[in-house]
């Protein structure tokens, strides 16, 4: 954070009308993000040169992933074009992960480790998901891909879920709370028979990978943490075909998947609360 004067809360590039309302809401008893949470205009420079890098391998890899290739590959698609733009992959050695980029297919909802064994087939649903550290700054998004013809059911749910993300990234306006996120979430994929992974969620990130606060995909409007100007932090809905219940396999140790063998889909994006409403980072 700049120099704060006084009992001032917001950085010192916000205006005196966000400040105001930033003390308002503490005075009333609100749930606040800790102050180091708001990022600074140096922060905010750096976070945003990650997630051009982040975004534009997205990129790449919508245009290059395709029928027959490994999920290996992918990680190697991933590792060279973000060492090329001199940046870090940030799930490589993350807790022990051992990949640059979790590929989850069909049944897998997250973190699925590349492998020179797993070949993606037509009717295919897959989920990239890529973190770039550069100059020590974070970003983090994912994409779906539906990989030859793939069934109506399992384009339904692949489109319920961007939906669902979409929704949620509207709901995240400055002052609303992050249980206003959740509810729309949660309602949309309810209301298409859909169910929401509860043990996973989105997260604070920008100076660190991961960070609070926590963004769960369901819950109860006008509850939670009030979004103030200034926070970063991922929407990353995962919708279950089945139910919302998952298990990490135990011979890895990272794998998430359904309980029930359902398919599940996700879409991830990073974004900015500002004053006015927020800024898509990477998506």
């Amino acid at each position: 954070m700049k120099k704060l004067f006084g009992n001032r809360y917001m950085p010192t590039y916000c205006s005196k009308e966000a400040e105001a309302k930033a003390q308002d809401c503490m005075k009333r008893g609100m749930h606040m993000p800790n102050r180091k949470l708001l990022r600074t205009q140096e922060q905010l420079n750096g976070i945003r040169e990650s997630a051009k890098i982040n975004t534009a391998l997205l990129d790449y890899i919508s245009e290059n992933i395709r029928e027959g290739m490994t999920t290996a590959e992918i990680d190697h698609m991933v590792y060279a074009f973000t060492t090329d733009h001199d940046a870090i992959p940030a799930p490589f050695l993350f807790e022990g992960y051992p990949k640059s980029v979790c590929v989850s297919i069909n049944d897998v909802v997250c973190h699925g480790i590349p492998s020179t064994k797993e070949v993606l087939k037509s009717g295919d649903i897959v989920n990239v998901d890529v973190s770039t550290i550069y100059k020590g700054y974070f970003s983090d998004a994912s994409r779906m891909y539906m990989i030859g013809e793939v069934s109506p059911e399992m384009q339904k749910l692949v489109q319920v879920t961007r939906e669902c993300r979409d929704m949620g990234v509207e709901a995240a306006q400055p002052w609303a709370r992050l249980g206003d996120i959740g509810a729309v979430i949660q309602q949309h994929a309810e209301e298409n028979g859909y169910s929401v992974v509860r043990d996973l969620c989105g997260h604070g990130c920008g100076v660190r990978f991961h960070e609070e606060p926590n963004v769960n995909h369901y819950g109860k409007a006008g509850t939670g943490m009030v979004l103030v100007p200034g926070m970063t932090f991922t929407i990353e809905p995962m919708i279950n075909m089945g139910t919302y219940r998952v298990f990490i396999d135990e011979d890895d140790g990272w794998t998430v998947c359904t309980d029930d063998g359902q398919p599940s889909a996700q879409w991830e994006s990073q974004i900015l609360i500002t004053e006015t409403g927020n800024e898509i980072l990477s998506q």
